[in-house]
């Protein structure tokens, strides 16, 4: 129970950091300028975790 819940608030940050990384590109400017690589980053690490996550639940079932 305790990992699902922690599964779906990596996999819920992650969305997050997604939807602010194409809201960002959409407006551009100078924010998106300084920020987009942040976003990205930020985006790639979460991903990684909420896999990793995953795979941990994966062989903690076996």
């Amino acid at each position: 129970m305790t990992t699902t819940v922690l599964v779906l608030l990596a996999l819920i940050a992650t969305i997050a950091a997604l939807g602010t990384g194409i809201s960002s590109m959409v407006h551009g400017g100078t924010f998106d300028d300084k920020h987009s690589d942040q976003f990205m980053i930020a985006r790639i690490g979460l991903q990684g975790l909420a896999v990793g996550m995953i795979l941990l639940a994966l062989i903690a079932t076996l």
